[in-house]
């Protein structure tokens, strides 16, 4: 499976990004698909995750402000970011578990077997 990132960028305190992932090479629908940031200096951080059947998980500090999605027919796993704070500033990374229907998320970045390259989100103050 290869996966490719991309809707980073710079955005104002308050503002909204859309980040994408696009998969291939696999079968995308089966697996789990997860967001993880990874700030400089800080270890790699889960954000979210949404299983085949479309149950999603949240880390606290984002809940209520991010939302993860996925549409199989593209092959693509969505994280809409809204309200965006400094403290969201990271490189982001989508992943898949490669597990086909696992029930829920996991949130451990060892659970994951394929990562993609990673976006650039930097939120100014």
């Amino acid at each position: 499976v290869q996966l490719q990132a991309s809707g980073g960028g710079l955005v104002q305190a308050g503002g909204s990004l859309r980040l994408s992932c696009a998969a291939s090479g696999g079968t995308f629908r089966r697996y789990v698909m997860g967001w993880f940031r990874q700030a400089p200096g800080k270890e790699r951080e889960f954000v979210a995750g949404i299983t085949w059947s479309g149950i999603s998980t949240y880390a606290a500090s984002v809940k209520g402000r991010f939302t993860i999605s996925r549409d199989n027919a593209k092959n693509t796993v969505y994280l809409q970011m809204s309200s965006l704070k400094p403290e969201d500033t990271a490189v982001y990374y989508c992943a898949a578990d490669g597990i086909e229907f696992r029930a829920e998320v996991p949130n451990t970045a060892g659970s994951y077997r394929y990562w993609g390259q990673g976006t650039q989100v930097t939120v100014s103050s």
